[in-house]
């Protein structure tokens, strides 16, 4: 299979450089640098901590809530929601803390796993919130899985889909503008900083750029899927959204975003239950848990950035003060990259696609900036630990 040219596709430097502060590397789209080395999620991290006046940014919510707020017992608020630590956070605190009516919307995942569904269930039994789930037609979502695999190296993009625009369709629907996210996951990970100082974003320029790698649904038509299955998957009209006033924001800009307190908020809530065991790729087992196909998102990072799950967790926890560079960094080379087997012949018979043709695919996507085949085996050329405080020992 043709090499995918990832270094070229996502604009990636030549050289590998680590922040010096955390365990996120420059591979990563989309992020910066400071002179100093360090990476602008985890400069951001410290805006937050030094420059932002919470209670300020609370009246701000409460201004917003305000003016959204109906008395009539219909619904004000959409919160995008799968059930977990992060939608059940803002869910709860908008409904109790802030008096509003949030309705939580759900896009599917690919295929349930049974602590995903079981925390969906207490989200809306135990949480109290009502709910739509939006389940598309499966054969179309698995000819659209395979073709992400192995068009943009991510077979989770109809997911992201429908989280995306899902909601901005229920929100058409239900004549409801107000939309609320959790965090924004540019500057709380690393990316585009353009709206790290404001609480909302765009509903027509920010998705392609920021979520669907430039590759919008719409695109998918041109192998051959009809436009009218792609019609779940797409934003409604622009002039609609305008219409109504739809306003797409960030609970993290109103709150600090930590997300293992989230999780402690979450479980005396909301009944939110971690994982069996911890998530293959990393250590923690209570984000990211609903899906059996979740971690070939995260493997596919791996192999086209060189930074998989642990790096994500680890670099978090890092700016959060739960561990030191130092823990992030062992962690980092002991789960990073791990395959995810759990689930993997039900991820081949979900694409239908052979475990050969999977390795094929999988390695198309390495880049010979990253990657390099030693004794008949991929090793990273510039992993971490081989590297001090961002800098190639040489």
């Amino acid at each position: 299979m043709k090499n995918k040219e990832t270094q070229k596709r996502y604009n990636l430097p030549s050289k590998v450089v680590f922040c010096k502060k955390c365990t996120i590397s420059n591979q990563r789209p989309r992020i910066s640098f400071n002179e100093a080395g360090v990476c602008s999620a985890c400069q951001y991290a410290e805006f937050k901590k030094s420059q932002i006046n919470w209670d300020d940014r609370e009246k701000e919510l409460i201004e917003l809530c305000n003016k959204h707020r109906r008395n009539d017992g219909s619904y004000d608020v959409i919160v995008p929601s799968s059930g977990g630590k992060d939608s059940a956070f803002v869910a709860y605190q908008l409904k109790y803390k802030y008096k509003m009516n949030p309705l939580t919307v759900t896009w599917a995942p690919h295929i349930w796993t049974r602590d995903g569904f079981n925390n969906f269930q207490n989200h809306i039994h135990v949480g109290g919130f009502g709910n739509i789930l939006g389940t598309p037609d499966g054969v179309v979502h698995r000819k659209l899985t395979k073709l992400s695999l192995e068009v943009m190296g991510d077979p989770f993009l109809p997911f992201i889909y429908g989280t995306i625009n899902y909601p901005l369709q229920i929100a058409i629907k239900y004549q409801i503008p107000l939309i609320m996210y959790g965090e924004n996951g540019e500057v709380e990970y690393g990316g585009d900083m353009q709206n790290a100082f404001k609480p909302f974003r765009s509903y027509t320029r920010d998705p392609d750029k920021h979520y669907f790698s430039g590759y919008s649904p719409e695109k998918m038509s041109e192998y051959g899927i009809a436009k009218n299955n792609l019609l779940p998957y797409m934003s409604p009209r622009i002039s609609d959204l305008d219409k109504l006033g739809v306003e797409n924001h960030f609970f993290g800009y109103y709150k600090q975003w930590i997300p293992q307190e989230l999780y402690y908020d979450a479980v005396q809530n909301t009944g939110f239950r971690p994982r069996f065991a911890r998530n293959e790729g990393t250590y923690s087992k209570y984000a990211s848990l609903d899906d059996k196909l979740d971690g070939f998102h995260f493997y596919l990072a791996y192999i086209k950035f060189g930074l998989g799950r642990a790096s994500s967790d680890t670099a978090h926890e890092i700016r959060d003060g739960h561990i030191d560079r130092n823990d992030g960094v062992n962690l980092v080379k002991r789960f990073d990259g791990e395959f995810p087997k759990l689930w993997f012949n039900t991820f081949l018979k979900y694409c239908d696609i052979s475990e050969e043709y999977f390795h094929e695919v999988i390695d198309s996507w390495r880049s010979p900036h990253l990657w390099e085949l030693k004794y008949g085996k991929w090793q990273l050329k510039n992993p971490i630990w081989n590297q001090k405080k961002g800098v190639i020992n040489e």
